[in-house]
């Protein structure tokens, strides 16, 4: 087999320690082992690096499981080209099994150059990541808290989102608070209500005649404090993502103009991917590195059931939910394609196949610097207009129109009855 790297290093990265294992020779000859086991400290990945510079190592791999090679990889890069592979990549056949080996066989995989490199942001887009990803899990958390919050005034017997849209508005929270307080009347509590929440004011007044007892009020308070330091939280993380993000406002403005991505998801894509896409050779690489697109099981040239494949769960998530949001414009093609899409396949496929159409979306705005342009409800009508009219056709004689009665039936269209085929 060709060897493509002449000097290749492979490490086995653990929490403490570090295991180098550098093959060095020139092709046709069996190469020259070297093998060296390093702390976890800066100092030590310092010395590391020091060291692979010296034995002139040109690159090294090692597998992106857990954060542990985080560290490595920022020491390295600059000074030796680092590599991060899928660990699932790299299996070898099972049996003795030892850190040293295992760096062993990454370096052999690394020379003989079959290795395949997974993405890895640019160092600036990186904190952007870290911010973003931090925030989301804040809103999580958030979530959770909200729902607490609702089981917990459901035990007590308040049944206020039976009647308040949204519990977590101003109203709702004045009277969470004011029942967390203290004692306080029910016609005091029906008075914090505001806007057209005070037109249900009887319905209210049922939902809150309830006897709070001490240990739900100590918990509900203490709910509240939770939820509010983590809202507090999630406001300052989001003035500091708006900082950072201030020198690629043309890029977010590209996601902005995709349907359903709004800001707050614009700026969660783009620590995702970054602003430079270059490692994906197509939207369809990118879009499987997000794991939107179908799964493909082909044997014998049949075509059997397969699973999408994990792929980001980050991206993913966000994608989802910029596809849910797509699907409720109007007069829009994601809506038109959802609702064509769920029809035959079902709402969760139809949703992830709108996901992979933004992710391939983005790749474009991105790649191109041109914004998104909707293509408009009719367009698969236009596009597959002569199909559609022959099916249109068919089913007309179906229900036992002629010729003759068609063209009678759309002459005079104001005549026919409204349970009449007319409204076709």
């Amino acid at each position: 087999m060709e060897v493509v790297v002449e000097r290749s290093c492979g490490l086995d990265v653990h929490q403490s320690t570090v295991v180098a294992c550098v093959l060095t020779g020139e092709p046709g000859r069996n190469p020259r082992k070297v093998v060296r086991t390093f702390g976890a400290m800066r100092r030590d990945l310092e010395e590391m690096r020091d060291w692979l510079k010296s034995l002139g190592v040109t690159d090294a791999v090692m597998e992106g499981t857990g954060v542990y090679w985080m560290p490595v990889y920022a020491v390295l890069e600059g000074h030796v080209e680092p590599w991060v592979v899928n660990a699932h990549h790299v299996k070898k056949v099972p049996g003795r099994k030892t850190d040293v080996s295992d760096a062993q066989w990454l370096a052999s995989l690394l020379r003989m150059g079959l290795l395949r490199k997974s993405f890895v942001l640019a160092k600036e887009i990186r904190p952007i990541r870290d911010l973003s990803r931090y925030r989301r899990m804040l809103v999580q958390s958030e979530t959770a808290e909200k729902n607490r919050i609702l089981k917990l005034i459901e035990m007590m017997g308040i049944k206020l989102a039976s009647v308040v849209s949204d519990v977590f508005g101003k109203s709702g929270m004045a009277m969470l608070r004011a029942i967390a307080a203290g004692n306080i009347s029910v016609q005091a509590l029906t008075q914090l209500a505001r806007g057209r929440l005070r037109s249900k004011l009887p319905e209210l007044a049922l939902a809150l005649d309830v006897l709070v007892k001490d240990h739900h009020r100590v918990m509900l308070r203490g709910q509240l404090a939770r939820l509010d330091r983590t809202t507090a939280e999630i406001a300052q993380y989001d003035d500091y993502l708006e900082q950072v993000m201030e020198p690629y406002s043309e890029q977010l403005a590209l996601l902005c103009s995709i349907d359903g991505i709004q800001r707050t998801a614009a700026i969660e894509i783009f620590a995702e991917v970054g602003p430079d896409l270059a490692s994906f050779p197509d939207e369809a690489h990118l879009a499987s590195w997000a794991g939107t697109c179908p799964g493909m099981n082909q044997s014998a040239g049949k075509r059997s059931k397969a699973r999408r494949r994990r792929g980001n769960p980050y991206l993913q998530s966000i994608l989802v939910e910029c596809a849910l949001a797509a699907t409720k414009k109007k007069n829009s093609y994601l809506k038109d394609k959802y609702h064509r899409l769920r029809g035959r396949r079902g709402s969760m496929r139809a949703l992830f196949a709108i996901a992979h159409k933004l992710c391939r979306a983005v790749y474009r705005v991105l790649t191109t610097g041109v914004p998104y342009r909707d293509l408009g409800d009719q367009y698969l009508d236009r596009l597959h207009r002569p199909r559609i009219a022959r099916a249109l056709a068919q089913r007309l004689q179906a229900l036992g129109y002629d010729q003759d009665s068609v063209r009678e039936l759309f002459s005079q269209p104001r005549a026919l009855n409204s349970c009449e085929p007319a409204h076709l």
